[in-house]
């Protein structure tokens, strides 16, 4: 597409780079010639006010993933892929009242952390080698992929260059500078982030309508295809196996977004370096309300992308070249890209510093995760117990450096992938119901044992894989079933459950287990603006998905 940058753009685009590198730098400094203690530089002291928690949430979560992925879903599809959005709002409610109480108590530095505390260290060990490698080959490497990928749609950057530059700014300030580097800058990104993709989401109305606003734009989307305004997928609709009508709201994506949001490291550590609970609490619930608006940011561009390019009259009003990489249903992840060349002068810049903002502070945070986990559970666990604060930070930079590294040989392998949002939401499945599944128990069920987690997150992924890779034609047969993958992942998680509660009752004799987490009602009881909040939000939900049930 090699979309043309004016000067403006471009001056645009290379303040937004400049203030994230001087802020993120200026945060990183050290204050009065101390060295960063291993708490400065992985919990950002703990020191993080609620609506830095709340921002540099959703800047960890919002990436290419979603402004090129779910673009691609919303073309596809439409807005009911816009639940993963919208189920995330409530997990959070969830997740603040019911998850940080106790990962807050504990003093955690990791998630790994609490399953040494609740289980064993030899567990904990094992699941921080499985998501140091699902960060730096998963997570990485798409954030990685899909950035450079947009940069070559739009500005026909080469891939190889795309992923050499995206890896080089995000590690210029968060190497450095740690959780507080990148929590700071976080709260920049999302201003850039939602204010570029909502003038994205704008235009793109305003350009179906002819003109005549945003209102008019939504309502010639509506009247164009009034099918992909469903939230609730009917069974025999196209994409069904992928958001399985009402199982998407009782069903797998709970799995989905407890794991995503209650047990992810480099989304939790936010929480964890809050000031107080209180502080931590609040950030998550003004996360959730940042939530409800992001689907006009990163699915309404797909759904208005699909009405442009299915009608002759908007088509020949955008004049030469607008056919060029034009998306199709084959190729639906071009079409937030596709629609970037007809913003105007000024606002292109704006869009793509958007864009370049939700990659680098995903990019930003996973680093910082990932060199967490590794140090403070491995190297500071097996390999130097006794290092000193100095030792574990620089520690903690390079092995950022190096996942780093690894992510950008990995990330042009992964070219080909088509509707990328899905493709990782259902990879990923496999892994996370056996963990879900071990974490609420040993958080919940005071007779879960080591014995058992073990052996639940062992045969979690032999149980998610008989469930995805039954051989074709069997799809019949009594001994497979042809599932959803969102019902798979439901089903999983559940049948892990059972396995953790039959091997703990057959070595537990039915008694607690020593480490069994003792709660009470004061540990989930929430402050008043919480609860206003909360049910605010929930009367919100309510309201969209009575506004779009089919």
């Amino acid at each position: 597409m090699n979309t043309t940058f004016s000067t403006l753009d471009s001056v645009i685009f290379a303040a937004y780079a400049l203030l994230i590198l001087g802020v993120g730098l200026w945060v990183s400094r050290s204050k009065d010639g101390q060295e960063k203690s291993a708490e400065d530089y992985f919990l950002a002291s703990k020191s993080l006010p609620w609506w830095a928690i709340g921002a540099s949430l959703i800047a960890a979560n919002i990436s290419a993933e979603q402004f090129i992925g779910m673009s691609g879903s919303g073309f596809t599809l439409g807005l009911a892929i816009a639940s993963y959005e919208w189920m995330a709002a409530l997990t959070l409610l969830v997740v603040g009242k019911f998850l940080l109480p106790i990962f807050i108590e504990k003093g955690l530095y990791t998630i790994p952390e609490f399953v040494e505390k609740r289980y064993s260290p030899q567990l904990k060990t094992i699941l921080a080698v499985f998501w140091i490698g699902l960060y730096v080959f998963v997570n990485l490497a798409s954030v990685l992929y899909l950035g450079s990928l947009a940069l070559e749609t739009i500005m026909g950057v080469p891939m190889a260059y795309g992923v050499l530059g995206l890896a080089l700014f995000a590690a210029a300030y968060s190497l450095y500078g740690g959780l507080s580097a990148v929590s700071w800058t976080d709260v920049i990104q999302v201003v850039f982030l939602v204010m570029g993709g909502l003038v994205t989401s704008y235009l793109a109305l305003d350009t179906v309508s002819g003109g005549a606003g945003m209102w008019a734009g939504m309502q010639a989307l509506m009247d164009a295809a009034p099918e992909r305004f469903v939230m609730i997928l009917e069974r025999g609709h196209p994409q069904y196996n992928n958001l399985p009508g009402i199982g998407v709201l009782v069903g797998g994506m709970w799995v989905a977004n407890l794991y995503y949001w209650g047990f992810n490291q480099y989304i939790i550590q936010r929480t964890l370096a809050a000031k107080s609970l209180k502080e931590a609490q609040r950030g998550i619930l003004f996360a959730a309300g940042l939530k409800l608006i992001l689907p006009l940011v990163v699915v309404l561009p797909g759904i208005a992308a699909f009405v442009m390019v299915n009608d002759p009259a908007v088509m020949s009003g955008l004049g030469e070249g607008a056919t060029q990489n034009m998306p199709s249903l084959s190729e639906a992840d071009k079409a937030y890209p596709w629609l970037l060349q007809f913003l105007p002068t000024g606002l292109k810049g704006l869009a793509f510093a958007a864009l370049t903002a939700a990659i680098v502070s995903s990019l930003a945070s996973m680093l910082n995760s990932t060199s967490t986990i590794f140090t403070m559970d491995i190297y500071r666990q097996h390999i130097r117990p006794d290092a000193d604060d100095r030792t574990t930070v620089n520690v903690g930079r390079l092995s950022a450096a190096a996942a780093l590294a690894l992510a950008a040989l990995m990330a042009p392998l992964l070219g080909g992938i088509d509707q990328a949002f899905q493709f990782i939401q259902e990879y990923t499945g496999v892994v996370s119901p056996g963990i879900l599944a071990v974490f609420l128990m040993g958080l919940f069920w005071k007779k879960a044992t080591n014995r058992g987690a073990i052996w639940g997150a062992l045969l979690s992924i032999p149980v998610a894989m008989y469930f995805k890779v039954a051989p074709k034609g069997w799809s019949e047969s009594p001994f497979f079933l042809d599932l959803p993958f969102l019902d798979q992942m439901g089903l999983t998680s559940l049948i892990t459950m059972g396995i953790i509660a039959l091997v703990s009752a057959r070595g537990g004799r039915g008694t607690h287990d020593p480490k069994a987490i003792e709660l009470s009602r004061d540990t989930f009881r929430t402050e008043g603006l919480y609860n206003v909040g909360a049910f605010a939000v929930l009367l919100v939900l309510v309201a969209l998905y009575a506004m779009f049930w089919s």
